[in-house]
């Protein structure tokens, strides 16, 4: 009797949508975003801040890399204009780096919190705690803006800005 062994492919990956596709559903996900800032300035509190993802987020990663994400570019110069900070929670590695590949495109920068090797385990891990540090220092975190999952968990904001990620498809 003979054993019998079938090859069958990977599963597909759903394709990336379109650029087209992801803009519209990056507008969509920040509209109303500066008006929001407004409201909550108008709520006071002490060190009012935002966070902000990077890669697919602050930054056009997968789509098109070293550019700014318009419509969080505009959140975050609006959110400098009215006083708060700026914060920066990445994946990345060297903080140096990260806010070079920020400011280039015209980001403000308060702080920058990177991935260390206590946080390395998980993005998820080095994004809450980044945001723990931040509430730690005393900031206020208003707003949470990324496109993972991971960026969301764990809490140390008020209000999350879920840009898309197409089932963890995008960086």
């Amino acid at each position: 009797m003979g054993i019998t062994a079938a090859v069958l492919p990977a599963a597909a990956h759903a394709a990336t949508p379109s650029y087209d596709t992801w803009r519209a559903d990056v507008q969509a996900a920040m509209s109303g975003g500066t008006a929001w800032l407004d409201q909550r300035k108008q709520q006071g509190g002490e060190r009012l801040a935002i966070v902000l993802d990077i890669d697919n987020t602050a930054l056009q990663t997968d789509y098109r890399p070293g550019t700014a994400t318009p419509e969080v570019l505009d959140f975050a110069r609006h959110a400098k204009d009215i006083g708060f900070a700026v914060l920066f929670a990445s994946y990345r590695t060297n903080a140096d780096s990260a806010t070079a590949a920020v400011t280039a495109v015209g980001y403000p920068v308060d702080a920058m919190c990177p991935r260390t090797p206590r946080t390395a385990r998980h993005a998820t891990d080095s994004k809450q705690a980044c945001r723990s540090k931040y509430a730690a220092e005393g900031y206020t975190i208003t707003a949470n803006v990324g496109n993972r999952p991971g960026d969301f968990t764990g809490g140390d904001y008020e209000k999350a800005f879920k840009l898309p990620d197409y089932d963890e498809t995008l960086q």
